[in-house]
């Protein structure tokens, strides 16, 4: 018995190992060791998940000011070639031939039984020379090999799939005084960018194209530049920052996990997964359903027979929801289980988003959540909790 606990002990103490070894780290991970960061696994790679200050006040700080987050696990793909955009157009969900250059859309990849594989920020670039009908794709770190796999499967010659994850280096500032400071170090030119497009500056001396994007439900924008400049740029920002008088600091995993939640944007592998499609995670808003794609006949045939399950968000009394929790209506019947779970900031909720059938995803609708086995009162909610600043500005 004994060889078989320090057996097991060493094969775990090995894994751990190895584990720790090819986890991939970002080139501000330095960085983020030297301000105290906690860090966990995701996608591959080693990422802060909080700083001193604690998730919670990270949040809030994006929520009031600026905060900066490390987003380089993000790939980012350039699809160009004759053709380009109406092959591009035939693998995701949503309309982008209609796109202006420098334009942004949100898209979804899709499988053929509609399920979600990941979901995309697709840039629509100016056309040159050398690059005929050039799109921009950002890719979710988790999916960003099989991604490529399936453009490369898909996309023949002479359509070129050009992955530029290692020499792109991506960050993101959010929040309500973001702009302001990307003014200060542009020239102006960020408020100027109308949201969902991206426009090009020079920052501390460095070529940045800039999105106007984000996944916070704050204002904001996404920075993409020379990897090897990673660092220059991310101090100067901070330094920046400090000499305007403008709060900022970075964001770990934790805040802008319950920042997105707040403002309804899914989480693949959460609410959004191969094996819940669109229409069940209320995207369907993110389908053209008048041009062809992967995946339409299914969603299609899914709409006429009627959904047998839809997200929703429900607010939880007496304990913190988390991920695979059973939901429960009032006679006791198992009717879903959290896709996602936590304690909300902004709103100052214990709150889930889950898979429920559509009778139970009325807002006001009574139901249960089962924490550790014990059945806590839940309500369904209108969704977002947070409604993102941009739709509220008319």
């Amino acid at each position: 018995m004994m060889f078989i606990k320090i057996s097991f002990f060493f094969t775990w103490t090995c894994l751990c190992i190895i584990l720790i070894v090819i986890m991939k780290k970002t080139l501000l991970h330095p960085w983020h060791e030297t301000t105290g960061a906690r860090f966990a696994p995701f996608a591959g790679f080693d990422m802060p998940i909080q700083y001193p200050s604690g998730a919670v006040e990270e949040h809030r700080l994006c929520r009031r000011s600026v905060g900066l987050f490390d987003i380089d696990h993000m790939g980012q793909v350039i699809i160009s070639g004759k053709g380009a955009g109406a092959g591009l157009s035939r693998l995701v969900s949503n309309r982008i031939l209609d796109m202006k250059p420098r334009e942004a859309r949100y898209a979804l990849l899709l499988n053929d039984a509609g399920g979600v594989m990941d979901d995309l920020f697709i840039y629509r670039m100016d056309a040159d020379r050398d690059k005929p009908d050039p799109w921009f794709v950002v890719v979710n770190a988790g999916n960003r090999e099989s991604d490529l796999a399936y453009f490369h499967t898909h996309l023949a010659s002479p359509i070129s799939v050009k992955d530029i994850s290692e020499e792109t280096y991506m960050i993101a500032l959010q929040g309500p005084r973001s702009v302001e400071l990307l003014d200060r170090v542009t020239g102006g030119i960020v408020s100027g960018t109308p949201r969902a497009t991206m426009t090009e500056g020079t920052i501390a001396g460095i070529p940045v194209c800039i999105g106007r994007t984000g996944y916070t439900g704050e204002d904001g924008v996404e920075l993409f530049y020379d990897a090897a400049k990673a660092l220059t740029l991310w101090e100067f920002l901070i330094a920046q920052a400090q000499e305007a008088g403008i709060e900022a600091g970075p964001i770990g995993l934790a805040a802008r996990d319950s920042l997105r939640f707040e403002a309804g944007m899914p989480l693949h592998g959460h609410e959004i997964s191969p094996e819940i499609t669109p229409l069940e995670a209320l995207l369907g808003w993110a389908c053209d359903f008048e041009k062809d794609f992967v995946g339409k006949e299914a969603l299609l045939v899914q709409k006429a027979a009627g959904l047998k399950r839809k997200l929703v968000t429900v607010n939880v009394t007496g304990g913190v929801p988390r991920e695979g929790y059973p939901l429960q209506n009032e006679a006791a019947q198992e009717i879903g289980h959290c896709a996602a779970g936590m304690f909300c900031p902004t709103t100052g909720t214990y709150s889930a988003n889950a898979l429920v059938p559509p009778e139970y995803a009325v807002a006001g609708t009574r139901l249960k959540v089962m924490i550790r086995g014990n059945p806590k009162d839940t309500v369904v909610v209108k969704r977002p909790l947070y409604t993102p600043i941009y739709r509220r500005i008319k």
